[in-house]
């Protein structure tokens, strides 16, 4: 008779200021998988065994005392919500840095991931977090490769998310690790979220990313490419609709979007193609339809803009045996 394993143990860290969901999202997922599978023992450790208030005000009592922690298979490092409380408090970065090494991997949520840097875990490594402040990480981290635009990066037994609710996601891809996709499945049904964003989907959609202008002439562009991604958008065809140059339309572009025009409306049709991978459609339909063309151009799209193919990114979004997408509601 097989013995049964012992519980994966994960320890969540929370102090004085720490942003609520950072710690609620990582306690939700695994205790949701717990609850069937058994699988995990889930604890809050704070510094000293104490309560802490987070953010809202609202307090978060522990489970044990950093001093008491030895080993741990994973340790989750959330983030505070007003980033100077690292520079105020050097003992969260020690303690950070002195629990590390005794967990098999660690995951930071949103800001946590200046905790991870700061500790010297990142050194060298690739990492994200939240979107406001991913400028402020490289230039604080040059040793670290931040990209600014990810979910979650996972670079060996180191991962980091971006912002706040992202950390349903890292930990999903914790739990599909673990226990494979179905078992990641049943959690995100139960949190009613999708199963699960990649880790290299953007945090944005391409039109928030898009500058805001109000240039009479490139306004109309821009819109008209985001209704119809699939439309004739070619350096010519947008051209003629100006009544412009093509070298004209291109400055216009580089000036007021940051990008040129064939780079804009390939990152439309990404967006486009993804929503329709959601959605069910086939590979084939998706690169049609949205104006990509073949499976070819398709995929090459996605591996530049999403790091992983469109068969990889539409499996993420189908549940098992065929039952019915969970419902849409979680954003970065």
């Amino acid at each position: 008779m097989r013995r049964p394993q012992p519980a994966h143990d994960v320890l969540v860290l929370a102090f004085d200021g720490v942003r609520l969901l950072d710690v609620a999202a990582p306690l939700e997922v695994f205790h949701t998988a717990a609850r069937t599978t058994g699988a995990y023992r889930v604890r809050v450790c704070t510094p000293d065994g104490r309560d802490v208030t987070t953010s809202t005000g609202l307090r978060i009592a522990a489970d044990v005392s950093a001093a008491d922690v030895g080993r741990t298979d994973t340790l989750v490092v959330p983030g505070p919500a007003d980033l100077r409380l690292l520079d105020e408090r050097p003992a969260l970065v020690e303690l950070v840095a002195r629990l590390a090494p005794g967990a098999g991997r660690v995951a930071s949520v949103c800001t946590g991931a200046f905790a991870l840097a700061a500790a010297g875990l990142l050194r060298g490594r690739r990492a994200t977090t939240h979107w406001e402040y991913a400028d402020d990480l490289a230039r604080a981290h040059p040793d670290v490769t931040v990209t600014p635009d990810a979910i979650y990066v996972q670079d060996g037994p180191v991962l980091t998310s971006a912002g706040v609710t992202a950390g349903i996601d890292v930990c999903l891809a914790l739990v599909e690790e673990d226990h494979g996709p179905d078992e990641a499945r049943r959690v995100a049904r139960d949190l009613v979220v999708f199963l699960q964003r990649p880790g290299g989907q953007s945090q944005f959609s391409a039109a928030s990313r898009t500058a805001t202008t109000r240039h009479p002439v490139l306004r109309p562009l821009l819109d008209a490419i985001a209704a119809d991604p699939a439309a004739d958008h070619s350096l010519r065809a947008l051209a003629a609709r100006a009544g412009l140059s093509g070298r004209h339309v291109s400055r216009l572009f580089v000036q007021q979007v940051g990008s040129t025009p064939a780079a804009h409306v390939e990152l439309l049709r990404v967006e486009a193609a993804r929503i329709l991978l959601e959605r069910g459609v086939s590979v084939t339909d998706a690169a049609h339809r949205s104006g990509l063309g073949s499976d070819e151009t398709l995929r090459r799209a996605f591996a530049r803009h999403l790091g992983t193919t469109p068969s990889a990114y539409a499996a993420r979004f189908r549940t098992a045996r065929g039952e019915p997408d969970v419902a849409r509601g979680v954003g970065a």
